[in-house]
């Protein structure tokens, strides 16, 4: 199977509910599957949503009450919500690459955290972003090498990093070379810039790029969000748009599928096939006939670093 459906869900997160957002995913992966999708793709932290006072108000500064809601509605894996979401998978018979933020069962710190389900429902493999971006660093920490994983589908090798993580060379230069064919980028970034870079993406490891933005206006930040005329405040010329959207799908050549998508809640979907990244690799081959190892070489430590280790009896 060479061709295939692909579609971006570029939404509004219900901020900090995570059942919510549950909900509103499962219906958003039916409705991307009536049309025809075999990979559905979220936004970045799309449960339970971005905590979008980071960005609004000085670090630190009077947001105990936010953060201790982002503890209470992060998403624990595996768990109700990953099973939830697994169903919803299986129900449709798509591969879901959904974005959250998660926690450990008895953890205080978030991680954002990405999660590949596949159409049986099963949870094949997560990512940890390994560098949370600017004031990302005051509600996220940092993952480690063992969650760079890859995943095999009918249709190619699924993988990718978030956001800012795309900027990090030896982090791409690694998922390269294990022969990734299908990149989502759940991201918050906007403009034209990012879309350059999710284009450059696609061109230098000669794959598809599924970059996909939350979508969010003032009025949908729930009415009964505590302190809610203080969790962001309208900027002039934003028109209200918390989260603007810049969702787009990116063919191996760095083309244009679909998108930008801008103001709107919307799916994006573009028609992917295999073969068109096969061809585009016989003219460059980042990891391979590209590349010289005699001169350059990358060492990567896949270990978990957990902050306990029992010691063996």
């Amino acid at each position: 199977m060479t061709l295939t459906r692909v579609a971006a869900i570029q939404a509004a997160p219900v901020l900090m509910d995570r059942q919510g957002c549950v909900d509103k995913a499962v219906g958003l992966i039916e409705k991307a599957a009536a049309d025809g999708a075999h990979l559905v793709v979220f936004p970045e932290v799309f449960i339970p949503g971005t905590p979008v006072w980071m960005d609004s108000r000085p670090i630190w500064d009077g947001d105990e009450e936010w953060f201790a809601l982002l503890l209470d509605q992060a998403v624990v894996v595996p768990g109700p919500v990953t099973e939830a979401l697994g169903a919803a998978a299986a129900e449709a018979g798509v591969y879901v690459v959904v974005n959250v933020e998660e926690r450990e069962p008895h953890g205080s710190t978030v991680y954002n955290t990405t999660l590949y389900l596949g159409p049986d429902g099963r949870l094949l493999a997560k990512h940890r972003k390994l560098m949370p971006t600017g004031s990302e660093r005051t509600v996220w920490g940092m993952g480690d090498g063992s969650t760079l994983p890859v995943v095999e589908t009918p249709f190619g090798r699924l993988s990718g990093l978030t956001c800012w993580e795309n900027y990090m060379p030896l982090a791409r230069f690694y998922l390269y070379a294990q022969g990734v064919d299908i990149w989502t980028a759940p991201t918050l970034a906007t403009g034209d810039g990012w879309v350059a870079t999710l284009r450059h993406i696609a061109r230098e490891g000669r794959c598809y790029v599924i970059g996909v933005n939350p979508c969010t206006h003032i009025d949908q930040i729930p009415a009964d969000f505590p302190r809610r005329d203080e969790v962001w405040t309208v900027k002039e010329g934003d028109g209200g748009w918390v989260e603007p959207g810049n969702s787009v799908i990116v063919g191996p050549n760095g083309e244009l599928l679909a998108g930008p998508a801008r103001h709107e809640e919307t799916i994006l979907t573009a028609d992917i096939d295999l073969a068109q990244v096969r061809a585009a690799r016989r003219l460059f081959d980042a990891t391979g006939h590209y590349h010289r190892p005699d001169i350059f070489r990358l060492t990567v430590d896949t270990r978990p670093r957990p902050a306990v280790v029992l010691a063996d009896d």
